[in-house]
């Protein structure tokens, strides 16, 4: 599958740290895409039945007052065309085994338009129908982000026939969450041509001054948002802002339930979209059938831990990735001592640390910054089946060439060959404002936490001081939106988690904690990818987890797929 989608809860809300330069795209965690990657053998066997004795609601929980209209709304099934936003989806969204429909949803879930056809939110939803005749129902897929589009992943698991045995007795359903993908109103920021120049300026936050600077910027660019979005509909941009959070995404997810004809919800949520899982089964736990959630976000752990976390397992990662290129044919571009975490760490920073001062002009008149290199390696480590294209790239920089590099930067990005930027980005720190809590400043402890995270990741840090500087959330438009997520775990069926061990993104201790908290059972995923479920070409997570969603077989405690 081309490209990779995003997903994490990204840094706290109260404000940003800035570790020297280190990325902030280091703040994203991804969510699954397909690729080639042979299964390897298996711990442990699917259908024990290790959890399915436990009493659980058989009814689905009521429709909510006022809402009536929307849980009855029709989806009407057309063609995927006017959905496709990019040539690459043009390509595929044309495929007639998809359909596509809107499904209106509410503004202001505390006061709802009466009729839905009055309301200015759309989801774009896309499908495609089982192959079996015997249908359970609908798998609803979330592929992450925040800002991921969930169409276009099951528009790829569906027109490249991925997924098969699921596809047989479900319907693969994907929607995007509102203002993001194909969704109305969009959430509209900054234009492609902002954006690029944002990323060509050689930001150094060296002074009062520099730090000064952009705080102002950070602020323009939230009011950019607010004064952009929803202006095409006549929907007040503040307003509208206030809706995208986690919560809101898991009550519009029951009413697409509802749409699709479905009693209960099976669902399939990578890395940021095991939140949205966690929040919907403390919303809605009797509407669970059955939940895969991959890459798990843990939401009570603490936002800055998370980070700190975060950052560690991508150095981890990097690591990895260094031993690997050693042991390769070819020479390794950091060196033939590489195994060596502290030498592999400093022969990256050679090659990179150049580009703060000096960034590299590429072919097609952009320059490759320091951040942005540093972003193209970060979207390199989320999977080893990357890792020969980022040993490439590391080699075509210290030939004197940055294309590689800026392509894998553009991938995590966002941006296709003609210059367009999807919405993730934005979407993420949307979705993030309204999830995080808020502190106020604090120098001492924003200093702390900044010098803990460039501690974390070395390999990442610029040698600039870390320094704090305001975050988008301080200028957001509305408060946050999510309170702390608790569900008691013996009201919800037996839940699947998936964790892997070398997860840069998620990292793999997450996984045990979220199943515990939610009363489900932890796959174990030996590998150095983020996501596994139908990610990583992993027979063994495959047919454990397509047994689990189909028949609800949970697999034996302490299972592993290696």
């Amino acid at each position: 599958m081309p490209g990779t989608l995003r997903s994490g809860r990204g840094s706290t809300g109260r404000r940003r740290v800035a570790v020297g330069a280190l990325t902030a795209a280091l703040l994203l965690t991804a969510g699954a895409c397909t690729s080639s990657v042979g299964g390897r053998a298996v711990t442990g066997t699917a259908g024990s039945g290790a959890s399915t004795t436990r009493a659980v609601p058989t009814d689905p929980a009521p429709v909510p007052a006022g809402l009536e209209r929307y849980y009855e709304q029709q989806l009407d099934w057309t063609g995927c065309a006017e959905f496709a936003q990019d040539a690459q989806q043009r390509m595929y969204y044309g495929n007639a085994a998809l359909e596509c429909a809107w499904l209106a949803v509410p503004l202001d879930y505390d006061a709802p338009e009466a009729d839905p056809a009055d309301s200015p939110v759309r989801l774009a939803v896309l499908r495609r129908e089982a192959s079996g005749s015997d249908r359970i129902g609908s798998v609803v897929f979330n592929p992450g982000g925040p800002g991921a589009s969930g169409v276009d992943f099951a528009a790829q698991l569906g027109a490249y026939s991925l997924a098969t045995t699921l596809n047989e007795r479900f319907d693969l359903v994907g929607f995007d969450p509102r203002g993001l993908g194909s969704s109305l109103p969009a959430l509209t920021c900054q234009t492609d041509e902002e954006k690029d120049a944002e990323r060509a300026a050689n930001v150094r936050l060296l002074d009062q001054a520099a730090i000064e600077a952009a705080n102002a910027r950070t602020r323009a660019a939230v009011q950019e948002c607010v004064d952009r979005t929803g202006a095409d509909e006549g929907v007040d941009g503040a307003q509208f802002l206030a809706t995208m959070g986690t919560r809101e995404a898991a009550r519009d997810m029951d009413v697409l339930r509802a749409a699709l004809g479905d009693r209960q919800l099976t669902y399939v949520g990578f890395s940021y979209g095991t939140l949205i899982g966690a929040v919907y089964a403390e919303l809605f736990g009797g509407n669970v059938r059955a939940m895969v959630l991959d890459g798990a976000v843990d939401p009570a752990e603490d936002p800055t831990e998370s980070t700190v976390a975060q950052t560690a397992a991508f150095q981890s990662a990097f690591e990895s990735f260094a031993a690997w290129c050693t042991e390769q044919d070819d020479p390794c571009p950091l060196g033939d001592d590489a195994t060596d975490p502290t030498a592999a760490t400093a022969a990256f920073q050679a090659l990179v640390r150049p580009l703060l001062a000096d960034p590299l002009r590429l072919p097609d008149g952009r320059v490759l910054t320091f951040s942005d290199a540093t972003t193209g390696v970060v979207q390199a480590l989320y999977s080893d089946a990357l890792w020969p294209t980022l040993a490439k790239a590391l080699q075509d920089l210290a030939d004197g060439s940055g294309v590689t590099i800026m392509a894998l930067a553009d991938a995590y990005l966002g941006r296709d060959d003609t210059g367009h930027y999807a919405t993730t980005l934005d979407g993420l720190t949307a979705v993030r404002c309204l999830d995080s809590p808020r502190e106020a400043p604090d120098p001492d402890r924003d200093r702390q936490d900044a010098q803990r995270i460039a501690e974390a990741a070395p390999f990442l840090d610029s040698g600039d001081p870390p320094v704090s500087v305001q975050d988008a959330c301080t200028s957001w438009p509305a408060e946050p939106t999510l309170p702390e997520v608790d569900v008691e775990p013996g009201s919800l069926p037996p839940l699947l988690v998936i964790s892997t061990t070398g997860d840069p993104a998620t990292p793999y201790e997450a996984g045990g904690r979220l199943a515990e908290e939610l009363g489900g059972e932890l796959l174990t995923v030996v590998g150095d990818s983020h996501t596994a479920y139908l990610s990583t070409g992993n027979r063994c997570v495959d047919r454990i987890a397509d047994a689990y969603l189909i028949d609800l077989d949970v697999p034996a405690p302490d299972t592993i797929c290696d």
